[in-house]
């Protein structure tokens, strides 16, 4: 996807109803992103070119993304950590800023102690103190920032849960 998807902030929008079908589809390519349409009609019971017609659905309505994931430590990302933003004023224009921002690859807006949470990945610590420093701070609307350096990664998943029983 372009950059102008990954800048927006998305806005909530209605479900649309999975079927069974739809579900196993999403937990078979959450297992492998490089399945064949073949090898998924198999398991499903459907033809090919069925399966091809709701992964291609799925796709265009932005209910999954196929998407390589790197592991960070092997290709030269091993600082990581999470901010805690405080905001004066609109958080959700602040959190557009943030999100322009390369080496910010997650950014939520939240309740409770922090208005925002952005996560940095970095080559390491000099590179963490330049993007907090010279990208993140000086974006119009930051007061204040935390910052929680990830000692070490004990969980990342990105399946978001079974979708089938």
């Amino acid at each position: 996807m372009g950059d102008e998807n990954r800048t927006k902030i998305e806005e909530p929008r209605a479900p649309r109803a999975l079927d069974g079908t739809d579900r196993t589809l999403i937990t078979l390519l959450q297992e492998d992103g490089r399945a064949s349409f073949t090898a998924l009609a198999k398991a499903v019971g459907l033809s090919e070119g069925a399966v091809r017609q709701r992964v291609q659905r799925l796709l265009r309505e932005e209910m999954v993304q196929i998407v390589a994931v790197t592991s960070p430590e092997h290709v030269d990302l091993t600082r990581r950590a999470m901010v805690g933003i405080t905001v004066d004023g609109d958080a959700r224009e602040v959190a557009q800023q943030l999100a322009k921002v390369a080496d910010v690859h997650q950014v939520a807006l939240c309740s409770g102690r922090f208005d925002l949470l952005a996560e940095l990945l970095c080559r390491d610590d000099d590179h963490l103190l330049s993007v907090l420093g010279d990208e993140v701070r000086p974006i119009a609307g930051v007061v204040s920032t935390e910052l929680f350096v990830y000692l070490k990664l004990a969980k990342q998943d990105y399946s978001w849960g079974r979708l089938t029983a």
